[in-house]
C-alpha cells in the first residue's frame, strides 16, 4: 500500500529522536507513489533557525487517508529502537556511498569552503577524513589507495591555489599565474611536502595547511625570483623549467644568472643557456665554471667572445675540466695555433661541445681520404668548422657519389673541398642537383659540367633563382649571346654567374656598345672570350685608347680578337708594339699578343728576314734588269760600227 509522509511528521519524529539537534530530515525525496518498504533513508540537512521555525509552523492543507491507516515505518522503527536500545548491541556505522565519500573528502581538503545557505549539506557536522576511511572494509585496500590518491590530488590543488594567491599579491596577472603554475608540478609537490613537514614543529602544530603552504612559498622568495627572471627576458615556460630543475634551491638560479652576465651572455640567451647546460648546471660551483672560461681564454678565445660561445654551445658548461682539455687538444694537435683555434670556436662554438670524440675522429679520418694531411685538415677546419657538424653517412657519402657520377675525380673533389668547403655541408639533392640540371637545360655538355664545377666551385653556392638564372637571362637578352652559344659561354666562363648585373655586367655592356660595337657582335665576342664582361671599365679604356690612337688599329681588330683586353698594357702591349715599330713589322693582335716572348721575338726575326730577302730580291732583280737593258742597248751600236 502506498503511503505519504508529510514534512511536519518527519520533523516531529526527528526532534523526538534527537531533541538537541538542529538537523532536520527533508522529505523532498519521498513521493506518494513510492512504497514504504522501498523508500530510501531520508537525507539529513542542517537548517538554520529561520528554516527550522518555518517547518515547525508549516502544516499541510490536506492529507490522504492512507496516512492514518499505515503509520510511517520510521515511527515504528523509532518506537522499537527506544524499546530495545538496552537489549541490543550498537550497530556498526553506516557505509557511505562512493560519491558521498568524495564529497566529504573534497570538503575536508578544499582551500576555501563554499558559502552556506538554507538547505546546504555538510555545513557544520562533517565526518573526519579518517572516520571515512575507517568505515571501509578492511579487505578493500585498493579503494583506500584511491581515496589517498584523491586526497593528494586535492592537496595539490590547494597548494596551487595558494601559489596563485601569492602570484596575485606579487602583481602578476591571472592568466600568467595560471600558465606558470600549471608547469610547476614538481615545485608544487615540494611546497606541499614542506608544508606538511612544518606540522611537526610545535609552533605550527595547530596551524592550517594553507597557512603553512603560504609560509613556505614566502620563505622561498619564488615570486620575486619569477619577477627577476621575467625582467631578464625569460618566458614563463623557461622560468617554470628552471624552478623545477632547482629542486627547491632557488638561490642557485639567481647565482648562475649573475655569473653568466659576468661572461657577457646576453639576456635573451640566458634562459636557453641555463636550460641546455644540463640538469646539474645549477649544482656546479662557480669556481669550476671560471676555470673552464680561463682555459678557453688562454687558448685564443677572447674574453668578450666567451658569452657568445657559451650561449651557442651551453653544453660546454656541463663538461668537466678534463673533458674540455681533451677537446681543445684534439684541434691544437692538428697544427692550429691559438688565433686559428679562437676564431674557429667563435665561428662555430658547437665544434667543442656538440659531438663525441669518436665522431670527431671519424670525420677527420674521412677528410684525409681525399689526400689531405693532418695539417691540411686542421687548416680546413679552422677555415670552415661547420664541416664537423655534417654527417658522414647522410651528407658526405651521397655527395661524393654524385660528384663521381658527374666525372669529378678525387683530385677535383679535393680542389672543391679546399677552395669552397661549404659545398660539403650542402644537401646535394636540394641545392646542387637542381643547378646541375639547369646547366644541362641551357646546353652545357655533360662532360663539361664536372670540369666547370672543379674550375669554379663557388658556383654551387649561388642561388639558382636569385643569381644564376637572372645572369643567364641578361646575357641572352641584353648582351647578345645566342641560345646556341649560352652553354659554351657558361662552360668557358662560369665566373660570369657570380658577377653583379647592375654593377658589372650592365656597365661593361654599355661601354662596348658605346664604342660602336653592335649587340650581335658583342655576343660573338662574349662567346669567344666570356671573361670580357668581368673587367672594369677603368682598365679597358686605356687599352682601347692606345689601340686606336697609338697603334692606329681599326675597331674590327678588337671584334676579331677580344682577348686583347686581357693583356697588360704596360708589360705586354706597349713593349711589343715598340719592338714592332723598331723592326718595321706588323702583326695581327692575335699573333702579336697570344704568344711568349721567345715566340714573339722569333716571329719578329722571321718577319725581318723575309723582308730583307724580299728587299734583296728586288735589288737583284733591279740590277739584273738594268744590266740586261744596257746589253740590249749596246748591241745595235756595235753592229752599226762593224757594218
Amino acid at each position: 500500500m502506498l503511503t505519504y509522509t508529510p514534512p511536519s511528521l518527519h520533523l516531529h519524529l526527528h526532534l523526538h529522536r534527537y531533541p538537541h539537534s538542529t538537523t532536520i530530515s527533508s522529505s523532498l525525496h519521498h513521493h506518494p507513489n513510492h512504497p514504504t518498504t522501498t523508500a530510501p533513508d531520508p537525507v539529513l540537512r542542517i537548517h538554520n533557525s529561520k528554516t527550522t521555525s518555518f517547518l515547525h509552523h508549516r502544516q499541510p492543507a490536506t492529507t490522504t487517508t492512507n496516512e492514518t491507516k499505515n503509520p510511517p515505518q520510521e515511527y515504528e522503527n523509532d518506537h522499537h529502537h527506544h524499546r530495545d536500545s538496552e537489549d541490543k548491541p550498537k550497530t556498526p556505522p553506516h557505509i557511505l556511498p562512493p560519491q558521498e565519500k568524495q564529497n566529504i573528502l573534497e570538503m575536508s581538503l578544499v582551500t576555501k569552503r563554499g558559502p552556506q545557505f538554507p538547505g546546504s549539506i555538510y555545513a557544520n557536522s562533517l565526518p573526519s577524513l579518517q572516520s571515512v576511511i575507517q568505515t571501509q572494509n578492511e579487505d578493500d585496500e585498493d579503494d583506500e589507495e584511491v581515496m589517498i590518491r584523491r586526497a593528494l590530488d586535492i592537496r595539490r590543488k590547494v597548494t596551487a591555489e595558494v601559489f596563485k594567491a601569492a602570484m596575485k599579491k606579487g602583481k602578476f596577472g591571472i592568466t600568467y599565474s595560471t600558465n606558470l603554475v600549471n608547469r610547476l608540478p614538481d615545485f608544487i609537490d615540494h611546497v606541499m611536502i614542506e608544508a606538511a613537514a612544518l606540522k611537526r614543529s610545535p609552533e605550527f602544530k595547530d596551524s592550517t595547511f594553507n597557512l603553512r603552504a603560504k609560509l613556505v612559498i614566502d620563505h622561498s622568495n619564488v615570486v620575486p625570483l619569477i619577477r627577476w627572471l621575467k625582467h631578464n627576458n625569460l618566458s614563463y615556460p623557461k622560468i617554470a623549467k628552471l624552478i623545477c630543475m632547482s629542486k627547491g634551491n632557488l638561490d642557485s638560479i639567481r647565482r648562475l644568472v649573475e655569473w653568466l652576465k659576468t661572461v657577457y651572455v646576453k639576456g635573451e640567451f640566458l634562459g636557453a643557456t641555463l636550460l641546455k647546460s644540463g640538469d646539474d648546471i645549477l649544482h656546479r660551483s662557480l669556481e669550476e665554471l671560471d676555470e673552464i672560461v680561463d682555459y678557453l681564454e688562454s687558448n685564443g678565445v677572447r674574453r668578450d667572445w666567451i658569452g657568445f660561445v657559451i650561449s651557442r654551445c651551453p653544453r660546454l658548461l656541463s663538461y668537466s675540466m678534463e673533458e674540455v682539455k681533451t677537446r681543445v687538444d684534439f684541434y691544437l694537435n692538428m697544427g692550429m695555433n691559438e688565433n686559428d683555434f679562437g676564431t674557429m670556436v667563435f665561428d662555430y662554438p658547437g665544434v667543442l661541445g656538440y659531438f663525441t670524440l669518436e665522431e670527431m675522429n671519424q670525420k677527420v679520418n674521412y677528410l684525409k681520404e681525399f689526400g689531405l694531411s693532418t695539417e691540411d685538415v686542421g687548416k680546413l677546419l679552422a677555415f670552415r668548422p661547420q664541416l664537423m657538424g655534417c654527417s658522414i653517412e647522410e651528407r658526405w657519402k651521397p655527395l661524393v657519389k654524385y660528384l663521381y657520377y658527374l666525372g669529378i675525380s678525387r683530385d677535383g673533389m679535393r680542389r672543391m673541398l679546399t677552395i669552397k668547403p661549404m659545398i660539403f655541408c650542402f644537401n646535394f639533392e636540394a641545392t646542387i642537383a637542381p643547378k646541375v640540371q639547369f646547366f644541362r637545360d641551357i646546353g652545357v655538355r655533360e662532360d663539361a659540367i664536372g670540369n666547370m664545377l672543379v674550375k669554379f666551385p663557388p658556383l654551387l653556392t649561388y642561388s639558382l633563382h636569385k643569381k644564376i638564372r637572372p645572369v643567364v637571362i641578361y646575357l641572352m637578352t641584353k648582351a647578345g649571346v645566342t641560345e646556341k652559344d649560352i652553354g659554351k659561354v657558361i662552360a668557358l666562363g662560369p665566373e660570369l654567374l657570380g658577377c653583379n648585373i647592375a654593377k658589372t655586367l650592365e656597365v661593361n655592356v654599355k661601354y662596348f656598345l658605346s664604342l660602336g660595337i653592335r649587340v650581335r657582335q658583342l655576343g660573338e665576342m662574349i662567346g669567344d672570350f666570356p671573361k670580357l664582361l668581368r673587367y672594369k671599365v677603368d682598365l679597358l679604356y686605356p687599352k682601347y685608347q692606345y689601340l686606336r690612337r697609338t697603334m692606329v688599329r681599326p675597331l674590327q681588330d678588337v671584334i676579331e680578337f677580344p682577348r686583347f683586353f686581357s693583356y697588360s698594357l704596360e708589360e705586354r702591349i706597349i713593349p711589343r708594339h715598340k719592338i714592332m715599330v723598331e723592326n718595321r713589322v706588323n702583326f695581327k693582335l692575335r699573333y702579336m699578343l697570344a704568344c711568349t716572348d721567345e715566340e714573339f721575338n722569333q716571329r719578329v726575326a722571321d718577319k725581318v728576314e723575309r723582308r730583307r730577302r724580299f728587299e734583296s730580291g728586288r735589288m737583284d732583280d733591279a740590277v739584273s734588269g738594268s744590266q740586261m737593258a744596257e746589253g740590249t742597248l749596246g748591241k745595235p751600236a756595235s753592229s752599226s760600227l762593224s757594218s
